[in-house]
């Protein structure tokens, strides 16, 4: 009897957890408004329904994935195409951010490097890069 309450007690703070990061993501992309800058900038206005799906069950799958352990033997040229594909929406997703917070302006003009600021984003770009791929190709286990 003790065993089921737990189990029902984990599952209901499961969901609870779920519900709340699943939440905060859809709040996060609402107050970035990515996906409308996104069919703005490929001019697909017809098609704002298949960011939208591809978002949903990109976010779905890999919580299952996850979840589940889900592991696909693929050899690692298969699996760049949908690594290129999560670095684009890292990238975007963190470009919207820092676009809404005035970050990168605000920096720029308090430390005085107005001159300097196409460095400085080529910099950040190199930087982000050259860190994902020491991550993935020498510090993960392989």
């Amino acid at each position: 009897m003790i065993e089921t309450i737990r189990s029902v007690l984990v599952a209901v703070v499961g969901l609870a957890g779920g519900f709340a990061v699943g939440s905060a993501f859809v709040a996060l992309l609402i107050v970035l408004d990515l996906v409308p800058r996104l069919v703005q900038m490929t001019r697909a206005h017809r098609r704002s329904g298949v960011f939208e799906s591809a978002l949903l069950f990109g976010a779905l799958y890999w919580s299952c994935a996850d979840f589940f352990d889900w592991v696909l033997p693929l050899p690692n040229a298969v699996l760049l195409v949908p690594a290129v594909f999560q670095g684009v929406f890292v990238g975007m997703l963190a470009a919207a951010l820092t676009e809404v917070l005035n970050v990168i302006p605000i920096l720029t003009k308090r430390l005085k490097l107005q001159p300097y600021l196409f460095a400085l984003l080529i910099a950040m770009v190199l930087g982000k890069v050259t860190g994902s791929l020491i991550d993935w190709l020498v510090l993960q286990p392989k």
